[in-house]
């Protein structure tokens, strides 16, 4: 990461950001990408922490809950900061956990973005999470607490997939201003729509097994047969492997996949001379699935901590589009 080129305010000062639960460190990628430089970034998982060190050299890395972080000694040993990322805990917000009662001390991690705010006052702010965070009863509290430190704030909704990203992701994405109202339009850098066929290795670098074996679960099988029934015979297709999907359970490659999880969730099958064979989505296809490039190093862990740590992440096309377009008021020039 050290050959980028940083955008500059007004007295030629690089532009520096500070990037709270930043897992992999998507987010970061976004930002740099879109000419900011990140400075610090605070994660409490060992394994994020290990995988953004592989990835972001220059950046000072703090291993530890947020709630343990001084945002005050941020700024004594980096300087004033323009920019606060961060992308709260949104496992008890969203859907996917149906009817589980929520834990509270979990959602309220987002109350850490008003502390930084209150220490840090970067000129912008840009938190990310899943749109369910809306419903959260403390989540008007929590926008109005930081406009009340002078931010003026706008939430849109984005989908990856109208980024240039191969997968169908919508996310909550709050922006905040000291000086102006953020755009209500954020332009990708790649609009292009791109299917999840752009980025799985059709070849046989990896191992394949036969769709139908006696230990293959029955719904397994019944999701395959039902996509051959739409798609025919001679046509690969994606099947959810593990976990409920109430979309018939497959999907085409021809589109971008759905919403990829924390989990091992999706499986190519393909036709072969007299039946079908199949496999799970392999690290590197998930990873440019999610918008990171192939040479970003994702080495760390477990094939389940990586898998979690891609299903975690913020697509980093669409943090570099946000950036681009708060950086430039949404015009063609910064400032």
């Amino acid at each position: 990461m050290n050959s980028l080129t940083f955008s500059r305010d007004r007295n030629g000062k690089s532009i520096t950001a500070v990037d709270l639960f930043a897992g992999a460190g998507g987010s970061s990628v976004g930002a740099e990408a879109a000419g900011v430089q990140v400075v610090a970034a605070v994660d409490a998982w060992d394994m994020a922490c290990l995988t953004y060190g592989d990835n972001h050299r220059d950046t000072t890395i703090y291993n530890s809950l947020c709630e343990e972080v001084d945002p005050y000694q941020i700024v004594q040993e980096k300087g004033d900061i323009d920019l606060l990322l961060a992308s709260p805990e949104c496992t008890n917000h969203t859907c996917a956990k149906g009817g589980v009662v929520r834990c509270e001390r979990s959602r309220e991690t987002a109350l850490q973005v008003l502390r930084f705010a209150q220490a840090l006052l970067p000129r912008w702010i840009v938190m990310e999470n899943v749109i369910q965070m809306r419903n959260w009863d403390r989540y008007n509290e929590l926008i109005t607490s930081i406009e009340e430190l002078g931010y003026y704030s706008r939430a849109v909704v984005l989908n990856a997939a109208d980024f240039g990203v191969p997968q169908s992701r919508r996310r909550l994405f709050v922006l905040f201003d000291r000086e102006r109202m953020p755009p209500d339009v954020v332009p990708p850098i790649e609009s292009r729509i791109r299917s999840v066929k752009s980025v799985i290795h059709t070849g046989n670098r990896y191992r394949y097994t036969p769709l139908y074996t006696p230990r293959r679960a029955p719904a397994t099988v019944k999701r395959a047969q039902r996509a051959i029934s739409k798609v025919g015979e001679d046509t690969p297709f994606l099947i959810v492997y593990y976990g409920n999907d109430g979309s018939g359970g497959w999907q085409s490659i021809d589109v971008p996949l759905r919403t990829l999880t924390t989990l091992d969730r999706f499986a190519y099958v393909r036709p072969t001379e007299k039946s079908y064979e199949m496999r799970m989505l392999q690290v590197p296809e998930i990873q440019q699935i999610m918008g990171f490039s192939s040479d970003y190093l994702f080495g760390q862990g477990t094939r389940r901590d990586r898998i979690k740590l891609l299903g975690n992440a913020v697509c980093p096309p669409v943090m570099t589009a946000i950036i681009s377009t708060l950086l430039t008021g949404g015009k063609n020039h910064v400032f």
